[in-house]
């Protein structure tokens, strides 16, 4: 029977700003402090201090440990997928040119809000472009409220800086591109709809299945999930459950593009826009996680 314990409480982060960088404090939906907070072109690092190399230290334990374990080998080629014993339905008729509709719109909004770029480099984040913040103007503003309608929140817009508006972002991605409802449920949380999406993996011609971050490359057109703030989903063996999604604060990036080890996504409400991020990839092409991206989850575009 495997030992559970509580998941370790991630390190409070120092922050190293430039000079003349706009200075913000880690929050727990990766958004920022919001208004009244001052904004000049320049980068900033957020560096985990020796609290994070102690938890870094007790994964790579805790997974040498598992390993010990007995483990369901890696889905080879042909081979039909199952989700934790679960057989995953038939793929979809491929429809590349969705998937790059996708793709398209997210990086349309990225353009919007002024082609913001962060970088994740082993414990540290940086943002080497500054673009436009969610509540900068009414413009931006207003755009954010047009994420929040397509989950049915009207009456939310950019200025609501403590209300989190990734999964609204993603939404309206999805919706805007012609994405049915029954194959992508629009919804204010991540939870609820990769929720629906694992419960549903079983049907044939689902377009987004769950795939483990240990033994599956994403691609352009995957969703790519981590936890945010304290509480993180539980699982075993890199597979959760629908059920244990329930309560839980989360967050998914589009990937957008791929090259040797380096994915470039794009997610909303990241340090208060509309921003593209690159994430680093280990040699074997699976997710690098870091204090502040702990991945747990991918979503598989089947188009």
């Amino acid at each position: 029977m495997p030992i559970q314990s509580a998941a370790p409480a991630w390190p409070s982060f120092a922050v190293k700003v430039a000079p003349g960088a706009r200075s913000t404090s880690p929050s727990p939906n990766g958004g920022g402090p919001g208004r009244g907070t001052a904004k000049v072109p320049a980068a900033f690092i957020l560096r985990g201090g020796a609290g994070a190399m102690a938890v870094a230290a007790s994964l790579v334990l805790c997974c040498t440990l598992v390993g010990c374990a007995s483990t369901p080998p890696a889905s080879q080629p042909g081979a039909r997928l199952t989700w934790g014993g679960v057989p995953i339905g038939s793929p979809p008729t491929p429809a590349p040119g969705l998937k790059r509709a996708m793709i398209n719109r997210a990086l349309g909004e990225w353009d919007y809000f002024g082609r913001q770029t962060v970088v994740f480099h082993g414990a540290d984040e940086s943002i080497p472009h500054v673009g436009a913040w969610e509540d900068d103007d009414a413009i931006h503003s207003d755009r954010v409220s047009t994420y929040w309608r397509t989950v049915g929140k009207p009456g939310l817009t950019g200025m609501d800086c403590r209300q989190p508006w990734s999964a609204a972002f993603i939404s309206w991605v999805m919706q805007g591109v012609g994405v049915p409802e029954y194959q992508f449920r629009p919804a204010t949380a991540h939870s609820v709809y990769l929720a629906s999406l694992i419960d549903e993996a079983v049907f044939a011609g689902r377009f987004f299945i769950p795939r483990r971050v240990i033994d599956y490359s994403p691609e352009p057109g995957d969703l790519i999930c981590a936890p945010r703030g304290g509480a993180h989903p539980s699982g075993f063996d890199g597979y959760t459950r629908a059920s244990m999604l329930e309560g839980v604060n989360t967050h998914c990036d589009l990937v957008v593009a791929k090259s040797g080890q380096t994915l470039e996504v794009v997610g909303g409400n990241v340090r208060n826009s509309v921003s593209k991020t690159s994430v680093e990839l280990d040699g074997a092409g699976h997710l690098r996680a870091t204090p502040r991206r702990p991945w747990f989850l991918i979503m598989q575009n089947r188009l």
